[in-house]
Formats: structure tokens, sequence, C-alpha cells
């Protein structure tokens, strides 16, 4: 069974609703089991201002319902190593880190991470 890293590109857009519906039913499917996003992803979605309150409380929700994966040091190591081979930027190299070590594929629409040899990814808007 394949595990997801969410990127925060993915939260951001399906929750805009702005995915085909195969997209979307798609990740919803990963949303009702439990998500798994990184820690850099749970400060970016936190972080965002909605005038949508709603939008903003669905947001926050599914944060707190995600499966947060926390920075080890595994993580660090090959954040270190991406940001050094690739010249990614410190909160992708974190992302890219995370899934890598943990085996998850990533889902995001950023082609910033094609750059990041060994990262599995999927794009929602591919499907």
């Amino acid at each position: 069974m394949e595990r997801y890293l969410i990127d925060s590109n993915v939260v951001s857009n399906y929750f805009s609703d702005v995915f085909s519906e195969k997209a979307t039913l798609f990740l919803a499917n990963i949303i009702d089991k439990v998500p798994n996003i990184s820690v850099m992803t749970k400060i970016e979605a936190l972080s965002w201002k909605n005038h949508n309150i709603a939008k903003e409380k669905m947001v926050e929700l599914f944060v707190d319902v995600s499966n947060v994966i926390s920075l080890s040091d595994a993580v660090v190591e090959k954040c270190v190593e991406i940001r050094r081979t690739t010249k990614t930027k410190t909160p992708d190299a974190i992302i890219a880190a995370t899934a890598i070590v943990h085996g998850f594929i990533l889902l995001t629409s950023d082609s910033d991470f094609n750059r990041i040899p060994n990262l599995k990814r999927l794009n929602p808007f591919d499907l």
C-alpha cells in the first residue's frame, strides 16, 4: 500500500477546490484516513491568513487530524544533503527529506521537487 506525504501546495489547492474530480476523490481518500504532513507543512498551513474563516478552520482541522512528521536526525541529515547537492530552499528540502527518509510518495504540484534524486512524487494535477 502506497503511503503519501502531502505538500503545502496540495493542502492549499485541495481546500480551494481547484483539482479535477478524479484528483479530489483521490486526495479525499488519503485525507479520510490519517494524512501525513511534515512539520514544515504544518507551519506553512497554519501561517496562512484567509479571509474565509470557515476555510481557515478547515485547514486547522486538517492539520489537527494529520500525522505530523517531526524533524529527526535522519531527516536533518537528508535535508542537508539535499541542500548541498541541489540548492533547494530549506522548507522544500525539509519536506523532501521527510518523504525520502520515511518512504513516502510526495503529493505536490511544485516542480522544484523534480530535481531531487530518489524522491518519489505525484502531482495531483496529473490525475
